[in-house]
């Protein structure tokens, strides 16, 4: 069985879906740091089967609502001397501005460069969001 051994102080990302742990590992530039970092792929979950978990040491802050986005449901848990200190489950917002972009080639943001991409949240289940410009609707944590 593999073993990952618990860490001092910073951050545990839990409950991430089981292939994302990638993009949240190359969003949050962990290879840049100097961190120890350990990233976890296809953990068994008793809640869903499989998922991926990033344990970061000596982080300070980290930007929770991308992470939501990325992965809606994932939990951050604060580890002080070895402790967990803070549980954050953070909340999808209702809308996102600038994070991302509309995928639709017909829509007027393709053709319209200065006008900001603006999502409305419409299934927070899912994590689906619909671009107020056109409707489509989108998954940042498939994009």
């Amino acid at each position: 069985m593999l073993e990952i051994t618990s860490i001092k102080n910073g951050f545990v990302l839990d409950h991430i879906r089981a292939g994302v742990g990638v993009k949240i590992f190359k969003y949050l530039k962990l290879e840049d740091g100097e961190n120890e970092v350990a990233l976890i792929i296809n953990a068994k979950s008793i809640k869903n089967g499989r998922k991926d978990i990033i344990k970061i040491e000596n982080a300070t802050e980290i930007d929770f609502t991308v992470l939501a986005l990325l992965s809606p449901g994932i939990t951050i848990n604060q580890v002080k001397n070895e402790e967990i200190i803070a549980k954050i489950k953070p909340e999808l917002p209702k809308q996102i501005k600038g994070i991302i972009t509309c995928n639709n080639p017909r829509c007027i943001t393709s053709d319209e460069k200065y006008l900001e991409h603006v999502f409305d949240l419409v299934n927070e289940d899912k994590g689906s969001y619909k671009c107020q410009y056109c409707d489509t609707i989108i998954n940042p944590s498939e994009v």
